[in-house]
C-alpha cells in the first residue's frame, strides 16, 4: 500500500499531489520490486504446497491457503502502483483506480481476520483439545474462511462507490485514493467502524487467545498435549505477534491519527508504516515454514539444489583450469 508523502486534506476537490523527491520514488520502486518478486515466489510455492502436495489437510492448512491467496491478491496489485510511481501519472482510468484502492484496503482487513482464526485454532488445540476436535476440521475451517472473505469484501466494497472522489479534479490521471491512507475522510463514522471491526476486534481476539494459552502453559494444564504440538503452537503464536506488531500496528496508529483529525505532520512515518505492511506478504514465509513440513522440505531442497549447482560449477571450473594448464605444459614440452 503506497502513501503520499504529503497528506492532503481530503476535501471535495483535490488538486494533483506534488511528486515526491526522485530518490524517494526510486527507493520505493526498488522496495516494491523486491516485495513483488520475493512475495510472488513465496506465496505461489505456499499455495502449491498446501493445496496440491499436502496429503493430510487440517484446519491450519486451510487457513494457510487463504493467507497465500490474500497475499497474492495484494502482490498482483503492486505492478499498478509501480507504474504509477514511475510515470507519476495514473494511466489505467477511474474504475481500475477504485478497484485497486478497495483491494489495497481489503488486504490488511482480511490478513488480520485470518490471523485471528489461526489464533483461535491454536487456542482450541491447546486449551480445549477435546472440544476443539469437533471444530478444528477442514470443512468448518473452509466455512470460517469463506465467511471472513464475504465479510471483508462487504466491508471494503463501499469504497468502490465513494462520492467525494479526489481524482476528479485531475480528470482521473491521478489515483490519490490509493496513495492516501485508505482514502479516509475525517470524522467519518464508517471509517471508524471499519477500524474497530477490522483491526481492534481481530487483534483483541488474538490477544485474548494468547493470554489464555500462556496462562494454561504456565499453570501446567496442557500436560496431555504432545511436546511438538506445544512447540509448534508457541512458534506460530510468536510469529503472528511479531508480524502484527511490526507490519500492522504502525500503519493503524497512523490511521487512528488521521481519523482523529491530528494536525501533526507524520507523512514520512505513515509512508514507512505502509512499507512495513507491504513487507507482511514476504514475512509470511516464516509462518509457512513453521506450519508445514512439506514447505520446509521444498525450501531446503531449493537451497540444496542451488548449493549443488554451485559445487558443479566450481568443479567444472577446476577441471577447465586443470585442462588448460596441462595443455600449456604439453605445448611447452613440445616446443
Amino acid at each position: 500500500m503506497t502513501l503520499n508523502l504529503n497528506f492532503s486534506k481530503m476535501s471535495g476537490a483535490a488538486v494533483r499531489p506534488e511528486p515526491g523527491p526522485a530518490e524517494h520514488r526510486v527507493a520505493a520502486l526498488v522496495f516494491y520490486s523486491f516485495v513483488f518478486a520475493v512475495g510472488l515466489v513465496v506465496n505461489v510455492t505456499a499455495l502449491w504446497v498446501f493445496s496440491l502436495t499436502t496429503k493430510k489437510k487440517t484446519s491450519v492448512t486451510v487457513y494457510m491457503i487463504n493467507v497465500a491467496l490474500v497475499d497474492l491478491t495484494f502482490i498482483l496489485l503492486l505492478p499498478f502502483q509501480m507504474v504509477y510511481l514511475h510515470r507519476d501519472s495514473w494511466p489505467f482510468g477511474d474504475l481500475l483506480c477504485r478497484i485497486v484502492s478497495a483491494l489495497t484496503t481489503f488486504y490488511p482487513c482480511m490478513a488480520l481476520w485470518l490471523f485471528a482464526l489461526i489464533s483461535a485454532d491454536r487456542y482450541m488445540a491447546i486449551v480445549q483439545p477435546k472440544h476443539g476436535k469437533e471444530l478444528r476440521n477442514v470443512p468448518k475451517a473452509a466455512v470460517a474462511s469463506l465467511c471472513v472473505w464475504v465479510m471483508t469484501l462487504g466491508g471494503t466494497a463501499p469504497l468502490l462507490f465513494s462520492e467525494g472522489d479526489p481524482d476528479r479534479a485531475s480528470n482521473f490521471t491521478t489515483c490519490v485514493k490509493m496513495r492516501d491512507v485508505v482514502h479516509v475522510r475525517r470524522y467519518n463514522p464508517v471509517d471508524f467502524a471499519r477500524l474497530v471491526f477490522f483491526f481492534l476486534v481481530p487483534v483483541g481476539v488474538m490477544v485474548g487467545c494468547y493470554v489464555v494459552i500462556v496462562d494454561n502453559l504456565l499453570r501446567g494444564r496442557t500436560s496431555k498435549l504432545k511436546p511438538e504440538v506445544k512447540q509448534k503452537s508457541i512458534r506460530i503464536i510468536l510469529t503472528l505477534i511479531a508480524q502484527v506488531l511490526v507490519c500492522f500496528v504502525p500503519f493503524h496508529v497512523c490511521l487512528v491519527l488521521r481519523l482523529a483529525g491530528s494536525g501533526a505532520d507524520f507523512g514520512v512515518w505513515a509512508t514507512f508504516s505502509a512499507f512495513l505492511m507491504n513487507l507482511s506478504t514476504v514475512l509470511d514465509v516464516v509462518l509457512f515454514y513453521i506450519v508445514s513440513k512439506q514447505f520446509q522440505d521444498r525450501v531446503i531442497s531449493v537451497i540444496l539444489y542451488r548449493n549443488y549447482l554451485r559445487s558443479v560449477r566450481r568443479k567444472s571450473r577446476r577441471v577447465h583450469t586443470g585442462s588448460v594448464r596441462s595443455l600449456s605444459n604439453l605445448t611447452g614440452v613440445m616446443i
